[in-house]
């Protein structure tokens, strides 16, 4: 048992631990459990749950979240717009951002992947100065994705 000042008194009966906590107006609680024999202390529960919960806080603060920006095409989108699209992806994948491309097909358009995959493969060729790919195009459902990620996080 270890009390408030942090000082070690060997192994305790459990009574004199609870009276000693008590004196003390604080709690007594088990650090760790998994040990022979388990080790307590005798402290401020309240106040050192929430100082576990402020360091988590402060932790995922300093997280560095990494956004994905999505962009929707169909196989029939005209080259202009996906310049556009192009533009747009190369500056957010300057500023460290994912992005995943969309290809959404419609009905009779579902029959022919290769025009949508040939699409996804030329922005990832005009792209390939700042990004790589993270994920090849794939086809699930009515949708061919593919992602890419910047070379600063590859």
């Amino acid at each position: 048992m270890i009390d408030h000042n942090g000082t070690n008194h060997g192994v305790v009966p459990i009574r004199q631990a609870l009276s000693l906590a008590e004196e003390a107006e604080l709690d007594l609680v088990e650090v760790a459990p998994n040990a022979n024999p388990p080790v307590c202390r005798i402290m401020d529960y309240g106040k050192f749950a929430y100082e576990k919960t402020k360091q988590l806080r402060e932790a995922q603060k300093n997280q560095k979240q990494i956004e994905i920006k999505k962009i929707r095409l169909t196989p029939r989108t005209g080259s202009f717009h996906r310049d556009i699209q192009v533009k747009k992806a190369r500056e957010w994948l300057g500023e460290g951002k994912k992005v995943q491309f969309m290809v959404r097909f419609k009905a009779r358009e579902r029959d022919y992947p290769e025009i949508g995959r040939e699409a996804l493969l030329e922005i990832a060729e005009e792209l390939d100065d700042i990004s790589s790919i993270e994920q090849e195009p794939k086809f699930e459902g009515w949708s061919m994705t593919l992602m890419l990620t910047p070379d600063s996080l590859a």
